[in-house]
């Protein structure tokens, strides 16, 4: 407002200025200040329309000095309206943040009076600790002192003991300890003759386990009559007339087929059938598609007989190599040698303890496969050890030494890698074994033959296993039912919530442990789950 004033007083000074410059003007014009001589009228309205202009020019700059301050003060008194407002703001922040810091500042001393009550508490308790460290410090000088006196008293009373005990007995120390050495050392033979027998006995019965399984390893080498399974075929024949004209003319025939075959041909008193039994299981398969083309063709006699004998070996020979080859194609696996690949198709026709060797090589190269993934190995190295392993059950009993060695002299003959020959002749412990891949073709090998059911001695000693560990934890009291789970690593057992509680399902899981490891042999560990279960059940109608 202030500003306001001056500049009206600013315009009305410029209009008095403007009016005096009027005045002046005219006085110029007429003369001076003297009084006229008679001016005339056209004079003086001349001077007068002059006036009026110079005055209607002085108001319009007047009043556009007015209006240019009139919005000069509107644009100050916004600026000044605009800056009140910025102020007060700022006001209300600096206020803000004042009261904000007051707050933090009060929380701040708060904190502050807290830890120091806290380290008040602390070193109060320090002191504490301190006076009692340096009591007890105090008493163990004095037990220390009490240890020692009675240290003294003890030695003083174990040398008056010493020599009545010399005087006594009749002996020194020296004498004494040296009968006592002496009674040691006698004891110590006797122990150490008694560990030497435990020692031998075990060897024995190692010896003779290993002993057994060399004698097995050789059996199932020469393929003998082991199970009928293993080592017959059955025939199935259209009627019971067709046995004469195998038989033939005063048994030509037969004669013939075996001679030729190599294999035994059983005719009995069983209704349309006729067994064909030889060790060789590839000579034995021969025998039966030899037999079975006579049959259909119907014409038996030696001639026939050697011609299809020949059709037959090259159709097993055929079918060994596709066997061999789809082996090798589930696999995985290529570029093997051919006599390798028939090698390994023979196997289909061989079994170990009533389980497919063939089969096995598949499943124990896929587990190999799966342990080297695992493990970040060579894949395909580890599945042709795996696969290859037992290549020497494919060789008859004609060729001397263990299978594992034969194999590996195979492989090594027909080009394969030294990982994959060191891995076959030490997959049972015949040559130390010093690769990954040996270790995880010994792994996948006893995992394929050990797997419940794999072969035919060990499934029914696991049925009876799983039976034994439901029975024993049915035996129970409070028992409501039982599970034998994972092939027989777990037993999930379910109480009776009402008959039992949680302290008795423990007491429970603890004896059916120690009863299945008093009664039962079987590989690894056994979990016993017991399951004690509330259920609650209300119907809204």
């Amino acid at each position: 407002m202030d500003t306001v004033v001056i500049v009206l007083a600013v315009a009305v000074v410029l209009l008095a200025l403007v009016s005096v410059a009027a005045l002046v003007i005219v006085v110029r014009r007429t003369g001076g200040l003297a009084p006229p001589a008679g001016p005339s009228p056209e004079q003086l309205s001349a001077v007068t329309a002059e006036v009026n202009e110079e005055l209607e020019r002085a108001r319009r700059e007047a009043e556009e000095i007015r209006g240019r301050a009139e919005e000069d003060a509107g644009e100050i008194i916004r600026k000044s309206e605009s800056l009140a407002e910025s102020a007060a703001a700022m006001r209300k922040e600096v206020e803000e943040e004042a009261r904000v810091l007051k707050t933090e500042l009060k929380e701040l001393r708060a904190d502050l009076e807290r830890r120091e009550g806290r380290l008040a508490e602390r070193e109060q308790r320090l002191d504490e600790e301190a006076r009692r460290q340096a009591e007890r410090a105090r008493k163990l000088a004095e037990t220390e002192t009490e240890l020692a006196d009675r240290r003294e008293d003890l030695d003083r009373i174990a040398e008056r003991r010493r020599e009545i005990l010399e005087r006594v007995a009749g002996l020194t120390a020296a004498q004494a300890r040296g009968e006592l050495v002496k009674e040691i050392e006698n004891q110590a033979k006797r122990e150490a003759a008694l560990i030497v027998r435990e020692i031998e006995s075990e060897a024995r019965k190692e010896g003779e386990k290993r002993a057994c399984k060399i004698v097995t390893l050789a059996v199932q080498r020469v393929a003998t009559e082991q199970t009928a399974e293993s080592v017959v075929s059955v025939l199935h024949l259209p009627g019971d007339e067709m046995k004469g004209r195998i038989i033939g003319r005063e048994g030509r025939n037969i004669r013939a087929f075996e001679s030729t075959t190599g294999v035994n041909l059983i005719i009995d008193d069983t209704p349309e059938a006729v067994l064909l039994s030889c060790f060789d299981p590839v000579r034995r398969e021969t025998a039966r598609l030899t037999l079975e083309k006579l049959v259909l063709d119907g014409r038996i006699h030696p001639q026939r007989i050697e011609e299809a004998y020949e059709r037959s070996k090259a159709e097993v020979r055929d079918l060994c190599v596709r066997a061999g080859e789809d082996a090798l194609v589930e696999l995985g696996i290529t570029e093997m040698h051919p006599e390798l690949v028939t090698l390994l198709g023979q196997l289909r026709y061989r079994t170990s303890y009533g389980q497919n060797v063939l089969k096995h090589l598949i499943e124990s190269a896929h587990l190999a496969g799966i342990m080297a993934a695992e493990l970040r190995l060579d894949r395909d190295l580890v599945k042709r050890c795996a696969l290859l392993h037992d290549i020497g059950k494919a060789l008859t009993h004609e060729v001397e030494g263990s299978h594992a060695l034969i194999g590996a002299e195979i492989a090594r003959r027909y080009g394969e890698h030294e990982d994959v020959v060191h891995a076959i002749e030490a997959h049972h412990n015949e040559v130390e074994v010093r690769t990954v891949e040996a270790v995880l073709t010994q792994a996948a090998d006893a995992i394929s033959g050990s797997r419940p059911g794999a072969r035919r001695e060990s499934l029914e000693a696991y049925v009876k296993r799983l039976e034994r560990l439901e029975e024993i934890a049915q035996s129970y009291e409070g028992v409501d039912k039982v599970f034998a789970m994972q092939a027989g690593r777990e037993i999930r057992v379910m109480v009776r919530p009402d008959a039992v509680d949680d302290i008795q399902a423990q007491v429970i899981a603890r004896d059916v442990a120690k009863q299945v490891e008093e009664e039962l042999t079987y590989p690894g560990q056994i979990r016993i789950n017991v399951v004690r279960e509330s259920r609650a059940t209300e119907f809204a109608r």
